[in-house]
């Protein structure tokens, strides 16, 4: 019989504190693990410690994780952050189109590759400031399932 999982979602604001995408991690295996998704945690963890990681060495202000899950087996993790510049990483003209990838010798610059690498799909929503709105950036990242597996009898 099949089961039905409602939706949801989980915020954390972050500070500008290098300890903060650790915290995140950490948030990240306890919410995926109570909503009985371990199984994403290495991928769910791996997006969100290379979203965080740039949104900390590429702003000043705060920065939000976002977990968000509409059907079962299937995460979105997704950052904000305070700068509305997208990244060379996400703003390549269409998603399979090659980016430049740092010289091997590069100290940095894989991240945002790593995620096009390891997830189903990504993203970048530009937020213009409106009303309440701070602005901004939120780079997401989809991993899962594409279809729930089959129990065997």
């Amino acid at each position: 019989m099949a089961t039905v999982s409602p939706s949801w979602a989980y915020a954390l604001q972050l500070p500008h504190d290098p300890r903060a995408p650790g915290i995140a991690r950490a948030t990240l295996r306890t919410v995926l693990a109570a909503h009985d998704l371990a199984h994403l945690t290495p991928t769910a963890e791996l997006l969100a410690s290379e979203l965080l990681t740039n949104a900390h060495l590429h702003t000043r202000g705060p920065y939000m994780l976002r977990l968000l899950s509409t059907d079962p087996d299937r995460l979105r993790v997704a950052v904000w952050d305070t700068d509305p510049r997208v990244p060379p990483g996400f703003s390549a003209p269409e998603k399979g189109a090659p980016v430049a990838v740092p010289p091997d010798d590069a100290e940095g610059g894989r991240g945002l590759h790593l995620v096009r690498a390891c997830a189903d799909s990504w993203g970048v929503a530009v937020l213009r400031e409106l009303g309440a709105s701070k602005g901004g950036k939120m780079l997401w990242a989809e991993c899962g399932r594409t279809e729930a597996p089959r129990r065997l009898s």
